[in-house]
């Protein structure tokens, strides 16, 4: 059975893409931890991330790395805060966060957002990795 971010990769759930490429996608999170929260996560379904094709890690790191530069431009945070959980989907995914606490890391500050405030998030992401020669 597909996991929710293969659908979401296939285009049967609503996501707000910033990021596709031949190997992974990012796409803003439903519940984020900060304006700008996103998840980098591979078409090719790995549930646990020490399981993973080293160059593929290699690859994720690298998109998330982008996107944190993005970040950056957005958001102006004391640092940006790369995570892997992988206990709440059975699907490997990268935390791009912008933080400025290390509480901004905890899912207990988790928030909720409508399409439209991730759209706009999205929006100002890709327009960043566009403006700092890093889009896909």
């Amino acid at each position: 059975m597909a996991t929710i971010f293969t659908r979401i990769l296939d285009g049967e759930l609503p996501a707000s893409f910033v990021w596709r490429d031949d190997r992974c996608a990012a796409f803003l999170s439903i519940a984020p931890l900060k304006p700008g929260h996103t998840l980098v996560v591979p078409y090719e379904e790995v549930d646990h991330w020490l399981d993973a094709d080293p160059e593929l890690m290699d690859h994720l790191v690298g998109v998330a790395r982008r996107i944190g530069r993005a970040q950056e431009h957005v958001y102006r945070p004391e640092k940006v805060g790369l995570m892997l959980a992988g206990l709440e989907v059975p699907h490997l995914h990268l935390h791009v966060i912008p933080i400025w606490s290390v509480h901004d890391l905890s899912f207990a500050n988790a928030g909720s957002a409508d399409r439209d405030e991730l759209d706009r998030e999205a929006a100002k992401l890709t327009e960043a990795l566009e403006t700092l020669g890093l889009a896909p």
